[in-house]
């Protein structure tokens, strides 16, 4: 069975009254001077899609921590709120308190990307850059007429109940070119239970109550208010309207640069090298 090689996390830190997150840390003993690094997973993803990213920049010496969101992973699952205020403030509270000496850079992932541009607003100085890795650009607004059609399209397969061999024949048939810590990253937003099963972390409700809130969110303005250098590595998927909305969501962040990456959506479990490379030269 595919399994990420530390799957209990190495903290649970509190944000905000009964919510902690799960953390895992890698490196350190670096230069002083080497920015820290916080990854951040996309929705109903997890911290582990980052494992293979987490090594090879702990391997140039930088701090790095990867974070299951809340709803996700193991950190804890409130029934709410899951608005994208909420869970930026989680990500900023968080990075007050891991005792980082430097500005830190952050790097989300899809959904994460939009989350990690709304932390860094609230941090400030707190941030040296932001990374986007295939997100970051999106406004399901202009894309959906109406919340009730972008629900009914974005809405998650039940999966639950599947057997666990099942779900990883699916993954790993899908991906044949990722390596293996990017296949047990993808294996691990699901929960193996004791018959065999499996459960996504990320429960259906809490899966649409993040989608709603991101629905909810002004992304433009979130994207406006950015002053940090912001690195946008996108994936070469041929995704209809997707150089029309880099180009929009470049030109309203201060300082943008954007990476096109031959790849598909989870460039970070399937291109760990490249995607850490970028992220060490944006550093």
């Amino acid at each position: 069975m595919l399994a990420p090689a530390r799957p209990e996390p190495d903290e649970l830190v509190p944000v905000g009254p009964g919510v902690e997150l799960a953390i895992w840390r890698e490196g350190g003993g670096g230069a002083d001077d080497l920015a820290p690094f916080l990854l951040v997973h996309g929705l109903a993803s997890n911290a582990h899609l980052w494992d293979g990213v987490a090594a090879r920049l702990a391997a140039a010496g930088h701090q790095v921590v990867a974070v299951d969101l809340r709803g996700h992973g193991r950190s804890a699952k409130p029934e709410g709120p899951y608005d994208l205020p909420t869970v930026a403030t989680d990500v900023s509270t968080l990075v007050s308190q891991l005792g980082w000496t430097g500005p830190a850079v952050l790097a989300g992932q899809s959904y994460g990307a939009i989350v990690v541009l709304e932390a860094a607003n609230r941090l400030g100085a707190d941030v040296k850059a932001v990374a986007c890795v295939d997100g970051g650009h999106i406004d399901l607004r202009s894309r959906f007429p109406d919340w009730a059609e972008c629900e009914r399209l974005l809405a998650p397969p039940r999966s639950a109940g599947t057997p666990a061999d099942v779900i990883e024949g699916w993954i790993t048939q899908a991906h044949p070119d990722w390596p293996t810590e990017g296949l047990a990253g993808a294996m691990a937003c699901f929960e193996v239970r004791a018959d065999g099963a499996v459960a996504p972390w990320l429960t259906f409700e809490r899966h649409m109550a993040v989608l709603r809130g991101l629905w909810d969110a002004d992304t433009a303005s979130i994207r406006r208010a950015t002053t940090h250098p912001t690195l946008l590595i996108t994936a070469e998927d041929g995704m209809p309207g997707k150089r029309a909305d880099l180009e929009a969501a470049s030109g309203q962040l201060a300082h943008a640069d954007v990476i096109w990456m031959p790849g598909h959506h989870d460039l970070h479990a399937q291109h760990p090298d490249a995607v850490a490379d970028a992220l060490l030269q944006l550093a």
